[in-house]
């Protein structure tokens, strides 16, 4: 059991008998004699994705929510499936596009991830914080005249992510890419 005052994002919980994973967490402090200290909490529900906003008094405590981390690296995608291989076990598990979302932008093979299961079944996929992408294109970047060199173009990566580079950065390269903001943070 974990109190609402002890929960920070990331948490997996059960919230009315249901697991979801703490996005945001605010304390409210009271501000009148005898209140309570209030817990703002902003969840996703594991299984459907859909997001909530609830207020807890801060010694409520909830059940952790069972969920199992497997290690995987990516390997392939079909049409509608994208492919991992358990590391401990090496069996293949399939995720649906609408469990890999907008990681799949990220996606390169053999890229080491974290697949959460709840009760057996594949629910959410936890990318690394920085991933390194191979530059495809970018967009002509002009220099003016008397500048010093600093702003940003367009990128295509080789997943097909659209970023912001830094403008010295050419076709081929790799750049570090943060999986949290989608915001390159130059040369790998």
């Amino acid at each position: 059991m974990v109190s609402a005052n002890d929960l920070k994002r990331r948490s997996m919980i059960m919230i009315e008998g249901e697991p979801y994973q703490v996005t945001e967490v605010t304390i409210a402090l009271p501000s009148a004699r005898g209140a309570s200290t209030m817990v703002r909490v902003k969840a996703r529900h594991i299984l459907n994705g859909m997001m909530c906003d609830k207020n807890f008094k801060a010694a409520e405590k909830f059940q952790e929510a069972d969920i199992d981390i497997v290690e995987a690296n990516f390997s392939y995608k079909d049409e509608n499936t994208y492919y991992f291989m358990n590391q401990s076990t090496y069996e293949t598990i399939g995720l649906s596009k609408t469990v890999v979302g907008d990681a799949a932008g990220y996606l390169i093979e053999e890229l080491a991830v974290k697949i959460m299961m709840y009760k057996g079944v594949a629910v959410l996929l936890e990318l690394p914080v920085i991933v390194h992408l191979k530059v495809i294109e970018t967009e002509f970047a002009s220099q003016q005249p008397g500048s010093a060199g600093g702003g940003t173009k367009s990128a295509i990566l080789e997943t097909g992510l659209s970023v912001k580079v830094p403008k010295y950065i050419a076709p081929g390269e790799t750049v570090r890419v943060n999986t949290e903001t989608g915001e390159s943070s130059g040369r790998a």
